[in-house]
């Protein structure tokens, strides 16, 4: 594809979006990377003008419209069976106030998504400990802190669970508090377990009146 020639932001946005989204959908990039090729594949140049790029809101947007058009049932199917493996590993570790984030919980999740979690714990080790004693085998990495650079990365445990891969970020109990402001499109950033069964009681209730 050669360079967009139209000058209007607006446009633009929307290609690289677009473009962007289908990266997400058919081969699992994770969003920036996703919107750093679009931009250079639709604008031509590695550092656009950031009122070129679009929001991750707006490209989960082209990513929904993407899966509906070409992904459909298999990606439905995928969700669902993601949803039900994360509802299982939330009762597990309900005594670290599990939240549900990310792909699965915005819906957009397809082959390449894993399970995303965030535990609110007194220890990190507390999880850790948890999870070892029910033989489960952990890998200890880091992820930014959801509430930005200004914050220290937090401690996230990965392991699987039913063949699923789940990533378990750690937080402390006090950063609990204000996490649960949807986003700013009124999307929620998370959802607890109660939360997630009735996500996935509305997805069957509109199975049946299909």
């Amino acid at each position: 594809m050669n360079p967009s020639q139209t000058n209007d932001p607006q446009a633009l946005r929307s290609q690289i979006a677009a473009t962007a989204a289908r990266m997400i959908a058919e081969d699992g990039a994770d969003y920036a990377t996703a919107r750093r090729k679009a931009a250079r594949k639709v604008l031509g140049v590695d550092q656009p003008h950031s009122n070129l790029l679009p929001d991750n809101i707006q490209i989960e947007d082209e990513v929904r419209r993407y899966q509906a058009l070409f992904q459909g049932p298999q990606q439905a199917a995928r969700l669902k069976r993601l949803r039900r493996a994360a509802l299982e590993v939330m009762d597990e570790l309900a005594e670290f106030r599990p939240y549900l984030t990310g792909a699965v919980l915005s819906g957009t999740a397809g082959e390449y998504d894993d399970i995303r979690l965030q535990l609110f714990a007194d220890s990190a080790k507390e999880v850790e400990i948890f999870l070892l004693n029910r033989n489960v085998n952990i890998e200890i990495s880091e992820m930014p802190h959801f509430k930005g650079a200004r914050h220290d990365p937090v401690e996230t445990v990965s392991f699987l669970w039913h063949n699923e891969a789940v990533h378990a970020e750690l937080y402390e109990m006090n950063d609990l508090r204000g996490a649960l402001k949807p986003r700013s499109d009124g999307r929620l950033q998370r959802v607890d377990a109660a939360g997630l069964r009735a996500l996935m009681t509305t997805d069957e209730t509109l199975e049946q009146d299909e």
